[in-house]
């Protein structure tokens, strides 16, 4: 999603994954959407899809006792909530970076972050049998907690976001 954000923007950015692209949108994931994320789904050209196939619920049921109490979320909240699966959103997102030719690298190995407390760190990878390099502006490291930018980020250049 950061990549399209910028990508609206005007800001060029890199997507590298270690794992191929089928092996990405074919994990299945969980999928309820909270409103602002459909919202921002849809207000940044990714909602058709979604529109056309998610399930919207205004509610759920509570069993206990024998008896099942709905609490109506919709009424409470004025939101809604939506089954949509996140490997349906990232096949989402991942066309759209495809469609606007937006560099976005599967099958990636040998990362590495290099001269990250100078004005231009660098990625280091290897994508079909080469080497290569990217200057950067700016890391930014959304592989997760066990991934490689966690580790690699100096103490006083992470900032960490939950």
């Amino acid at each position: 999603m950061l990549s399209h954000l910028l990508h609206l923007q005007g800001i060029e950015s890199v997507v590298l994954e270690t794992r191929s692209q089928q092996a990405v949108e074919s994990t299945i994931r969980a999928g309820v959407l909270e409103q602002g994320t459909v919202d921002l789904l849809n207000q940044t050209g990714l909602g058709a899809r979604l529109a056309r196939e998610g399930a919207k619920h205004q509610g759920i049921r509570l069993a206990f006792d024998g008896e099942q109490h709905r609490i109506d979320l919709t009424e409470l909240t004025d939101r809604e909530i939506t089954v949509y699966a996140q490997h349906e959103v990232l096949k989402d997102l991942i066309a759209a970076r495809q469609a606007a030719q937006g560099q976005l690298l599967f099958e990636v190995e040998q990362v590495s972050l290099q001269q990250l407390e100078s004005a231009r760190p660098q990625i280091h990878y290897r994508h079909l049998d080469e080497d290569h390099i990217i200057s950067c502006d700016f890391v930014i490291g959304c592989d997760g907690f066990h991934g490689i930018c966690r580790a690699a980020m100096p103490g006083g250049l992470r900032k960490d976001y939950t």
